[in-house]
């Protein structure tokens, strides 16, 4: 399967909801996009090496599996060390997202942010302080947002077709 944007469109709108719970998913998806299994997985496997798809991995339902106690931790970190923290942070094997956001003054001065799941919220605040830790952040101004309710979980998806983010 050689790569053609409207190829590698119909490729990723087959596979954005997730890949069959088949033995053989990608012969089911070379069946819906016309080629051959060998030659979706060669180009899939193209779109990884070229960046084209950053990560290809599953969305896990944390809360069917015990995952109770969801937050996110923010901090105000010195502009000048924010990447540094940031990529050490998401290095955590219990952090499970980290990006920097710009603050929004004077209300909300937090610049990184960190999602972080576990079976109850004492957990979940003893690895938040073990990554402050970590990234020798100890003392910074921050917070620890615990969720209320899921409302969505899912990967990113897109209108493929349309070509513009759904």
């Amino acid at each position: 399967m050689t790569g053609s944007p409207a190829r590698d469109r119909r490729l990723l709108a087959a596979i954005q909801d997730g890949l069959p719970l088949v033995p053989t998913p990608y012969a089911v998806v070379a069946e819906r996009v016309g080629e051959t299994e060998v030659a979706v997985r060669d180009r899939l496997r193209d779109l990884i090496e070229s960046g084209v798809i950053r990560r290809f991995g599953m969305v896990l339902r944390h809360h069917e599996l015990g995952y109770r106690a969801n937050a996110m931790a923010v901090w105000d970190v010195p502009d000048a060390r924010v990447d540094a923290v940031g990529e050490r942070m998401a290095s955590l094997p219990y952090v499970t997202l980290c990006y920097r956001r710009p603050r929004v003054w004077p209300a909300w001065p937090y610049n990184l942010f960190c999602m972080i799941h576990g079976r109850d919220r004492e957990t979940v605040r003893g690895q938040v302080a073990e990554a402050a830790k970590a990234a020798g952040i100890e003392g910074l101004r921050s917070e620890v947002l615990f969720s209320l309710r899921r409302f969505k979980q899912q990967g990113a998806r897109f209108d493929i077709a349309g070509d513009r983010a759904a």
